[in-house]
């Protein structure tokens, strides 16, 4: 049995402190007491049309389910530290909005909150729209369709993940990413995937100045590289490309089909095999 809040507005610190199996609706925490951390070390809690707009309002939650509730630019570092979560329908416009947190899906979302994500592992999200600088750093375990994203520094450091008909636009994205799989994307942006480990594109339209540097077991499945320059430096790569590219600048090793080259920058360090399908092997 959960017990029921209903059309109630707070401010004080820890409003519903440790409660457990509670139906919040229609309340909003917001107000001149200003306090901090209104469901804080609670369990069970669904939060229905809601308005978090104050700091830190589900830290240490342990199932929580959010719909239909929007979360402003003043609630600042809302769901911190918590697991089974699923969040559905609602605005998420607070700054480090999520960190830290497990076992989490978020479904047909506005977010609007850099630093998002920060840490957290088992993450799955869907038809969603994004804006935010440093969105999911060293977040791991991800299953990501359908988001349409825009930010710096997006995606740095991830583990194991699968992105699905996504449109990233971002300054270094995927960064230091290990193990990870795009599929059916557009990604743009400059600096595309330097560092990475086990990044595999596959169907994807890639526009980036310089990308897929110092990359290793890189892997490119049928994708487009147009109006990129300096492509994969120093990287480790086996790529079939559907699309002629602007410059291909020392790759280390590997093999890149590919129907056609403007330009090949290669010095001694390079010993990638080159196979232009018009003909010309380099």
């Amino acid at each position: 049995m959960m017990d029921t809040i209903e059309k109630k507005t707070f401010d004080e610190e820890r409003a519903l402190y440790g409660l457990r199996h509670v139906h919040v609706v229609d309340c909003a925490f917001t107000g001149p007491a200003d306090g901090e951390s209104a469901l804080k070390e609670c369990e069970d809690v669904i939060a229905e049309r809601c308005l978090c707009n104050l700091r830190y309002p589900f830290w240490h939650v342990h199932g929580l389910k959010i719909n239909d509730c929007e979360i402003t630019e003043h609630g600042r570092a809302a769901i911190w530290y918590s697991d089974s979560i699923e969040i559905e329908g609602s605005r998420l416009h607070g700054v480090k909005a999520l960190r830290e947190c497990c076992d989490v899906s978020v479904k047909s979302c506005d977010v609007l909150s850099g630093e998002f994500g920060w840490f957290s592992r088992d993450f799955r999200m869907m038809d969603c729209t994004v804006q935010s600088d440093y969105f999911m750093l060293h977040a791991s375990g991800l299953n990501f369709s359908n988001i349409r994203f825009s930010g710096r520094y997006a995606l740095q450091y991830l583990q194991d993940g699968v992105f699905a008909h996504c449109d990233i636009t971002s300054r270094d994205a995927f960064w230091h990413a290990r193990n990870i799989t795009v599929r059916d994307s557009a990604l743009k942006g400059e600096f595309l995937g330097w560092y990475s480990d086990g990044l595999t594109l596959e169907r994807c339209r890639i526009i980036s100045s310089q990308p897929l540097c110092y990359c290793t077991h890189l892997k490119l499945i049928d994708c487009e590289v147009v109006d990129s320059d300096l492509c994969f430096e120093k990287s480790d790569l086996d790529a079939v490309l559907t699309a002629p590219v602007d410059s291909i600048k020392n790759p280390r090793s590997g093999r890149i089909v590919l129907p056609a080259l403007d330009e090949l920058i290669q010095d001694e360090t390079s010993h990638a095999e080159i196979i232009i399908t018009g003909g010309r092997t380099r």
